[in-house]
């Protein structure tokens, strides 16, 4: 006699596939949002509170700690209360609490404080002396930030954007548990509430290979990455003759007196 002949709360063994496929859909379709919002969001909000830290571009003391303290509170909150927190701006946004749409609003906000961070730290990396040369070389404040800074600090945003993404598939999972659907929503509803062990076993594993995916993808890409920046500056460095100074990014041609 099968499992589920014996418990009727029980998913059949050949169901669960189509169980776990359309929360898988949900978990990525979750995820891309948020990281699309947590790009657009998070790299210029990382830039602004590098910049305008001592000796950044845009030096400002009072910016530079309302900037990084507004990130640091986003990341100190757990995202199970900072989803509950804001759930009355949610529903002002999204029209809803439950569903996608109102899971995209609090992991958005809590990718975005992430990212950010990870962004600054990345610059932060960035030899002060490729500022300088650019600067020299007659580069606007933005040219420095998109030539310079943000284009040396790639590989470690494409490390950072990995992290990320994996968090942020924990926290689809959380999410789950406001209805929005994907895997943690299976987890919890068919494996953790009917006792169906077959189910949580398979969303545990399910997690495990994607997370495993989405690691080991980051890792390639930034590798990939690694290699060909250093044979753009050694390419430079050895056009360059001994009496200049190399120029390890691509700059704008300074302007003609």
């Amino acid at each position: 006699m099968s499992a589920a002949a014996v418990n009727p709360n029980i998913v059949p063994l050949d169901q669960i596939p189509g169980l776990l496929l359309p929360a898988l859909g949900d978990t990525a379709l979750m995820v891309g949002i948020t990281m699309v919002i947590v790009v657009l969001f998070g790299v210029p909000i990382g830039a602004l509170v590098h910049n305008t830290g001592r000796g950044g571009l845009y030096e400002n003391r009072a910016l530079h700690l309302a900037s990084g303290w507004i990130v640091s509170l986003g990341r100190s909150l757990p995202f199970l209360i900072l989803m509950a927190a804001i759930i009355p701006f949610t529903r002002l946004i999204t029209g809803t609490n439950i569903g996608i749409p109102a899971a995209v609003v609090p992991m958005s906000i809590a990718g975005i404080a992430f990212f950010s961070r990870i962004v600054e730290n990345a610059l932060r990396s960035v030899p002060a002396e490729y500022t300088t040369i650019a600067r020299a070389a007659g580069a606007s404040r933005l040219q420095v930030i998109r030539t310079a800074q943000l284009a040396e600090a790639i590989p470690s945003l494409v490390g950072g954007l990995t992290i990320n993404t994996i968090a942020m598939i924990e926290y689809s999972a959380i999410a789950g548990t406001i209805g929005a659907g994907g895997i943690g929503y299976v987890a919890v509803t068919y494996g953790y509430q009917r006792f169906d062990t077959r189910v949580m076993l398979a969303t545990i594993v399910l997690l495990v290979v994607l997370v495993a995916l989405v690691q080991l993808t980051g890792d390639r890409i930034a590798r990939r990455l690694t290699p060909r920046l250093r044979f753009l500056q050694g390419a430079g460095t050895r056009s360059t003759s001994p009496a200049q100074t190399p120029s390890p990014v691509s700059l704008p041609a300074a302007p003609s007196s």
